[in-house]
């Protein structure tokens, strides 16, 4: 099993910033391979993504996911099923300046490859701050 957690600053309040990791049709503008991301009632999406696998050729895999928002704490909670049992919380506090927000995010995963996790955990987030940024100004 795994648990990891990882804290960065973006240069976006917070309420902004939260508008904008709660609208989950962003999801590929930060994701690495997502493509898709489809909301449905009950807090449910839809998520495709473009993987490579060794010795294969790419290909586009749909599946299921989950997100709850929590407006107030300006949290996220999401998950996906299956037999890894993925799921995290991204939670946004003020940041050094009142134009700045720190980003912490928890995952859990039974798929405990450990850098190639927390590599993935710190593109999200760079991602996360790359876009947000990037849409802001």
């Amino acid at each position: 099993m795994g648990d990891y957690d990882h804290t960065i600053t973006v240069n976006v309040p917070p309420d902004r910033l939260f508008a904008y990791l709660a609208d989950v049709q962003h999801l590929p503008a930060y994701m690495p391979r997502l493509t898709a991301a489809h909301p449905h009632d009950g807090g449910r999406v839809t998520v495709t993504a473009h993987i490579d696998p060794p010795d294969e050729p790419g290909q586009d895999v749909t599946s299921e996911a989950w997100v709850r928002v929590f407006e107030q704490g300006k949290t996220l909670e999401w998950g996906a099923p299956g037999p890894n049992d993925y799921h995290g919380r991204l939670h946004i506090g003020p940041g050094p300046s009142s134009e700045s927000s720190r980003l912490k995010v928890e995952l859990h995963t039974r798929r405990a490859e450990g850098g190639h996790v927390e590599q993935g955990l710190q593109e999200a987030l760079h991602g996360i701050r790359n876009a947000v940024e990037s849409a802001e100004h």
